[in-house]
């Protein structure tokens, strides 16, 4: 192999001796859409491509294959052009050979996903990608600045026009040679139809995602046999003279299924299907059309309102190249439809408005909203982007009195008053009821992280809304237990936060949050679904003075997924503080000091335990926030645990070991 390798190398080192070209170079993802780990790669790898110093130097064709599986839904991206993908993908089409590592017995056809191509060759075969496998995560700025830097033997400009009716793109072609060239193989040109972005309101596959970069939704031109494509490209001739020409039109009529027209652009390469090859790729971008009213946003997308009647905004934005006269908004709540509005007036190209509609009335709790705009003056070109698609909210016009107590141990889920945004539809938010804080089996809420591989996506669970207008010193506590998955810490950040709010959820004030092994009550890694012991849970306290004497406190745990364990959350409480509750030395069988006390830096906390058993050391500054947090394993008789204070801020903050057997609270102060 390593032979191999070198003759690769001298090859390559005599081409770019005689290149004249710069290289557009071309990233094809081999992706699914019931692809967890593809979910997990893509956001990630989709910034790099976009990244303004990597769109010179490459663009990418994702290709939706179904693997591990074919999407469920009836309707999917692999779907929709599952001939072609099959054929760029498979053993008995294009036939790209599986290779993992250069070591590795090649196989008919791509295998696994997420699987890249880097010009036509292996991922680990770019000499300087520093790619040690086939995984698409692989294309990095070392990996596409390495690909980009041999020139190519070929140029290429395309153009593109669209039809009167915005139904038919043609693209003319012109190509040169900027060195001789001789193909290995049959030399083609190859021209994808892709659009550049597709969002969907709800996961098209199995695996949460839901947006999708450059995905490939029609070749041209291609032949088939029957529904089965056989091949796909212009054929090209094999001998290459420098300054040699050709150039042609083809047409391509955009498919049925395409979402957004103004998303649409093109994807050209020239590929040597001697040794796979791709020689130079070339963009034709995004072009608008000339009528398309595109729905933007509302003024409900904020989450949560506090009247249940509203007069909700819709922001249309002038798409297209022509000015707009005219248009109507349908809305719907909660699948129903509501009453029109017709908009008149003058919209240029490129400007946006925003427009009152009709008063709607809601209840209390969770809803959905959206709306679509019809009747565009001088005709819509473009349906795909004129539907604001389901904003979910919530609806809080009565704030109950506090104290809040919630341990789970109902079946009902979300609790009586409480609500749920999960956005997505995907994994989010349960109850558990075999399962409770340290190994009571009563229930506790249960995030889904260990099946949520949506990287990002963030689902919340609100507190009732609560009057606190009797409460001068508030404080939530919480029991929270959590695993990561990898076998290196922080490898994912699984995060949970809890979020304040006093007016309505139009500010919000975090008061906790914590990620990975922060979060995490196991030390070690769990590779199953994680459900806690007795001794892989802690307790959180925090104030939250920002609440204080508040007749409209809100209250949400946020948990965003980075595809890692489960997490479970148990005995929520919001109430006032109440320091008789806190056992004394005389009464408790844990007591503890803290010396030195004021600290400049370091200092000790010496925990004199009655009985052994777990418990949980939490140090809050004053603004109610949690700046240290360790769970610890109490022997009979005095138990010492060092405590760095040298990232703490100067000023006075509550220490409390809280265990089963009771809990104190010192105060520390900071002094450097």
């Amino acid at each position: 192999m390593k032979k191999n390798l070198l003759t690769f190398g001298l090859v390559v080192a005599g081409m770019v001796a005689v290149a004249q070209s710069p290289r557009l170079s071309l990233f094809e993802e081999f992706t699914g859409e019931t692809c967890p780990p593809c979910a997990a790669t893509n956001p990630g790898l989709n910034a790099t491509l976009a990244s303004p110093t990597n769109t010179t130097k490459v663009i990418a064709i994702k290709w939706q294959v179904p693997i591990p599986s074919a999407p469920t839904n009836t309707w999917s991206l692999w779907k929709t052009n599952q001939s072609e993908i099959t054929w760029r993908y498979g053993a008995s089409g294009y036939n790209y050979q599986s290779a993992w590592t250069s070591t590795d017995t090649p196989s008919n056809g791509i295998n696994s996903a997420p699987q890249g191509r880097m010009d036509g060759r292996h991922m680990w075969a770019v000499p300087g990608g520093g790619a040690a496998n086939d995984h698409a995560g692989y294309c990095t700025n070392t990996m596409i600045n390495a690909a980009s830097s041999f020139t190519s033997p070929f140029s290429i400009t395309m153009n593109r026009a669209w039809d009167p009716t915005f139904s038919t793109v043609t693209v003319t072609v012109n190509i040169q040679a900027t060195a001789n060239y001789t193909s290995t193989g049959a030399l083609v040109y190859r021209l994808v139809m892709i659009e550049r972005h597709i969002h969907f309101p709800v996961q098209s596959g199995t695996n949460g995602e839901k947006d999708f970069d450059d995905v490939a939704i029609k070749a041209f031109p291609t032949t088939t046999s029957g529904t089965v494509t056989t091949s796909m490209g212009t054929a090209m001739v094999s001998g290459w003279v420098n300054g040699q020409t050709q150039s042609f039109v083809v047409s391509c009529p955009v498919p049925a299924y395409a979402r957004d027209k103004s998303e649409i652009a093109f994807v050209g390469f020239i590929q040597d299907d001697g040794n796979q090859r791709v020689q130079q790729a070339a963009l034709s971008n995004t072009v608008g059309v000339s009528n398309d009213a595109k729905a933007v946003t509302s003024s409900i997308a904020s989450g949560i309102v506090c009247s249940t009647t509203l007069v909700p905004t819709a922001t249309i934005k002038n798409n297209g190249t022509n000015a707009i006269t005219a248009f109507t908004v349908s809305p719907t709540l909660d699948a129903v439809v509501g009453s029109d509005v017709v908009w008149t007036g003058n919209l240029a190209a490129g400007a946006s408005t925003t427009i009152p509609l009709n008063l709607i009335t809601v209840t209390a709790g969770a809803h959905t909203f959206s709306y679509n705009i019809t009747s565009v003056s001088g005709g819509e070109f473009n349906m795909g982007n004129n539907k604001f698609y389901n904003q979910n909210f919530i609806c809080s016009p009565t704030y109950f009195a506090g104290p809040v107590t919630e341990p789970f141990t109902a079946a009902t889920f979300p609790p009586t008053n409480w609500n749920l945004v999960n956005a997505n539809a995907g994994p989010t938010w349960s109850r558990l009821g075999t399962t409770g804080a340290y190994g009571s089996n009563t229930g506790a809420a249960k995030y889904d992280f260990y099946n949520n591989s949506a990287t990002g996506d963030a689902d919340e669970i609100y507190l009732p809304p609560t009057d606190l207008t009797a409460v001068s010193s508030p404080v939530l506590s919480f029991d929270v237990a959590y695993a990561f998955y990898t076998a290196v810490p922080n490898n994912e950040n699984d995060q949970l936060e809890v979020k304040v709010s006093t007016n309505c959820g139009q500010t919000w004030t975090t008061v906790f949050t914590q990620a990975g092994t922060a979060l995490a009550t196991s030390a070690s890694p769990v590779t199953s679904a994680f459900v806690p012991s007795a001794a892989q849970w802690k307790t959180v306290t925090v104030a939250v003075p920002t609440l204080a004497n508040s007749p409209t406190a809100l209250v949400k745990f946020v948990a965003t997924s980075d595809y890692g364990n489960n997490m479970y959350v148990d005995n929520i409480n919001l109430a006032q503080a109440n320091p008789t509750s806190i056992k004394t030395n005389a009464t408790s069988d844990v007591s503890f000091e803290v010396y030195p006390n004021p600290t400049k830096g370091e200092t000790n906390i010496k925990i004199n335990a009655v009985t052994a058993g777990n418990a949980n050391v939490v140090v809050v500054n004053t603004l109610g926030q949690v700046v240290y947090s360790k769970q610890i394993e109490l022997t009979v008789g005095i138990n010492t645990l060092q405590l760095d204070a040298n990232n703490f801020a100067n000023g006075l903050y509550t220490v409390s070991v809280e265990s089963t057997n009771g809990s104190m609270v010192k105060k520390l102060t900071v002094t450097k």
